[in-house]
């Protein structure tokens, strides 16, 4: 298995000789834009693999992390090193979490947004073609970062190359820059994620580059979760305590004619509706 970038990092250095067989035995597989989106989208998942026999979890990061703030011990370093920096922070990361194997492409985000250009599907399609998961979790077409959604496209279009029968059967859209709490609750894919609450917060304290610059994602994300799991019935006892949502993103990957922007704007439609319908449903009458 080779992929297009020369920088490509292959975690843990056991599995650099046979990637393809430890991408095999994955049962979760995660592909994110930027080292530690991995952490925020899939906890629930790599919770549930920590320590199995049974089941792996697989981690990649497509982007090489260049253009992140920097701030403290991080001011004066290049852009070069803080890129080192946040790749041996996901290589820590997946240390922690015991990952069966975490791939690091180190695409330019340039590049990762250039439709016309072959190298990011590709290297995608080699791990889609060798890894057969339970369930798939991606960046989810609703997201507000740039970035996060040209890899989700990067990754569709990757899967939608492979015969239908070889694509997962279940895709999961995670949230990161923007949150889901707006889909209807049927809608909703509930992520438990208070398993391993001190692994969750083992995970995310690792990027300290991200965090020292100003920005707690440690704990923004650890409080997203807490409030979902509130939040999700005003009339029922919590049924979590920390909570992910996600959004079936199955129907988009085995069916090459729906589009994503369609299905997402679907979604936006039926919010829409349903918030009216509140309104008006309590509205004197005149």
């Amino acid at each position: 298995m080779k992929f297009s970038q020369p920088r490509s990092d292959i975690f843990p250095p056991s599995a650099a000789l046979n990637p393809r067989e430890a991408l095999t035995r994955a049962t979760h597989l995660c592909v994110a834009a930027h080292q530690d989106d991995i952490e925020i989208m899939a906890h629930s998942a790599i919770a549930q693999c920590f320590g199995s026999q049974k089941q792996s979890f697989a981690g990649v990061v497509v982007t090489n992390g260049a253009g992140s703030p920097r701030s403290g011990v991080y001011a004066q370093l290049t852009d070069a090193q803080m890129q080192s920096v946040r790749r041996e922070e996901q290589r820590a990361a997946a240390a922690i979490g015991r990952y069966g194997i975490c791939l690091q492409l180190d695409h330019p985000s340039s590049l990762v947004k250039d439709g016309s250009r072959a190298e990011v599907r590709d290297d995608l399609r080699q791990i889609f073609e060798a890894c057969r998961p339970e369930c798939l979790y991606l960046h989810n077409p609703a997201d507000k970062h740039d970035t996060h959604i040209a890899v989700f496209w990067r990754c569709l279009e990757a899967l939608r190359s492979l015969p239908v029968e070889r694509r997962p059967a279940k895709v999961i859209g995670c949230e990161v820059w923007r949150d889901l709490d707006w889909l209807g609750d049927d809608r909703k894919v509930p992520l438990p994620t208070d398993q391993r609450p001190h692994l969750a917060a083992a995970l995310l304290g690792v990027f300290d580059s991200q965090i020292a610059g100003g920005k707690r994602y440690d704990l923004a994300v650890l409080g997203r979760r807490l409030a979902h799991a509130t939040f999700h019935q005003s009339h029922a006892v919590d049924a979590a305590n920390s909570l992910a949502w996600g959004i079936d993103l199955t129907p988009l990957v085995h069916s090459d004619d729906l589009d994503p922007a369609d299905f997402i704007a679907s979604l936006i439609d039926e919010f829409r509706a349903d918030v009216r319908n509140r309104v008006d449903r309590f509205r004197t009458a005149r």
